[in-house]
């Protein structure tokens, strides 16, 4: 006799029969869905990108959750609306058709919750259109700092959708543009796709990550194209969020990225478990690091893939985080006081990457790493950047140097066990400063299998290719 679901699963399968229903009938003989439209232009809506549209269309909104049967809560194109927050509601559509805009209120006034759009506890919400979703990142900045390359945000900048223990949900193919901070933070929820989403957010604009699963399940991430000052594509397990639980079973896939941190990530927020993550099929065409694991809190990550990638990661100047390093896998207390999880069963195969850092595998000694594979990867090491260099970049932590000066092997491993390289190359760029140095080099570390690890150090007349401590 099999065992009664448990409540995850009991979530799970509800909320797939509840997508399910919402998805409504379909039209006999056409192969297409019954949705009822509420254009915002019937109900008063100008989209002047002047006057506040806000009340009409959170009227429609509700109008159209109301009325239930995949209603479709319709922006036509050709016009600019002009609005704070809006809250979206179960089982509708909210669709942004042609090249229709959602221009953000640059008054603080007009956002309650601090986001431009919002939901919670949603179930069959459907967010869509090839129109775009503008949060005006630069009037939300007091003014260009030379000497950092990057904007000074004012005190107040809105998300541009944070979207929260919803169900069923759906978010595609409309472009967000120019986010003042994070774009897409998706927290708690479950049963989700995210497709063909772009993003075209400034370079030099703090914190303005591009798509954030927070203590999220069962999700899918594919087919989207993201340019962000921050982290592209981050799962997170915030504190603020810890009553959902952790984050497990995404995927991410076919994903075109660039950035100036990190590319693929997963942290540094990890107050819950993180498991089960895979990323394949994706580019990383320019980053502060390539793939990163930043576990400083009291989760445990494990069972993460990834697969099929390509980066380049490279210096950016000094207050973004990272420095250039290729892969970053670290598990390092955030203050001399926390418990750090572990950091086990990853698995890095058919990877191809050029940096101007070292690939790190990096655990503590309260919280070493645990059988790390990396199959078919080549890395090849090189410096164009004008930035200074010899620096390994470990924040956030206080329980360390947050900046720690260091050579610049091709891979180093510390505090870990069972890290293993099958069929793996390391090669060196033709820009060797002196601090380059050996193809590989460990510190307290058990178990590490290299024999099949093929690379010189960067000056082979004078370097081992392999040092061990």
């Amino acid at each position: 006799m099999k065992n009664p679901p448990n409540r995850r699963e009991a979530l799970r399968a509800g909320a797939m029969l509840t997508a399910s229903l919402l998805a409504g009938p379909l039209v006999r003989g056409q192969g297409t869905r019954v949705i009822r439209d509420f254009n915002v232009r019937d109900y008063g809506a100008l989209g002047d990108s002047r006057t506040l549209d806000t009340a009409v269309i959170q009227r429609v909104i509700d109008t159209a959750a109301a009325a239930g049967g995949r209603a479709r809560v319709l922006l036509p194109g050709g016009k600019r609306y002009l609005c704070g927050s809006l809250q979206l509601r179960s089982g509708i559509e909210f669709h942004l058709a042609d090249d229709a805009e959602l221009l953000a209120s640059t008054d603080p006034a007009h956002y309650p919750n601090r986001a431009l759009l919002a939901a919670t506890d949603a179930f069959g919400l459907r967010l869509t259109g090839t129109g775009r979703i503008n949060g005006r990142s630069r009037e939300f900045m007091t003014h260009f700092d030379e000497k950092d390359e990057w904007w000074r945000p004012k005190e107040f900048r809105p998300r541009l959708a944070v979207l929260t223990g919803c169900q069923g949900l759906e978010v595609r193919d409309v472009t967000f543009f120019e986010a003042p901070s994070w774009t897409l933070h998706l927290v708690g929820c479950c049963s989700t796709l995210v497709d063909g989403v772009k993003i075209r957010n400034q370079l030099d604009v703090p914190n303005c990550d591009g798509i954030d699963p927070d203590h999220c399940h069962d999700m899918e991430i594919r087919n989207c194209d993201i340019r962000c000052g921050d982290d592209a594509i981050v799962i997170k397990a915030t504190r603020a969020g810890a009553a959902y639980g952790g984050s497990e079973n995404i995927v991410v896939k076919d994903c075109v990225l660039e950035t100036q941190d990190s590319g693929l990530k997963i942290g540094t927020e990890t107050v819950a478990d993180i498991r089960r993550i895979r990323f394949e099929r994706c580019e990383i065409k320019s980053g502060c690091r390539g793939l990163t694991i930043q576990l400083r809190d009291e989760g445990n990550v494990s069972d993460i893939e990834f697969k099929d990638i390509r980066f380049t990661a490279r210096y950016h100047s000094a207050p973004w985080w990272g420095r250039g390093e290729g892969i970053s896998f670290t598990a390092i207390p955030r203050t001399p006081e926390t418990k750090v999880g572990i950091l086990s069963d990853v698995r890095v195969t058919d990877v191809t990457g050029r940096a101007e850092n070292t690939m790190r595998i990096s655990g503590s000694p309260g919280s070493r790493i645990r059988n790390v594979r990396f199959q078919n990867v080549a890395l090849s090491l090189d410096r164009w950047t004008k930035y200074p260099g010899g620096v390994w970049d470990n924040r956030p932590t206080t329980a360390m140097h947050a900046l720690e000066p260091h050579a610049t092997p091709a891979i180093h491993v510390r505090h870990a066990d069972g890290v293993a390289f099958r069929d793996c190359r390391v090669d060196w760029g033709p820009n060797r400063p002196e601090y380059f140095t050996h193809a590989l080099e460990t510190v307290d570390a058990t178990g590490v299998d290299a024999a099949s690890l093929r690379g010189e150090s960067a000056f082979p007349a004078r370097l081992p290719a392999m040092k061990f401590h």
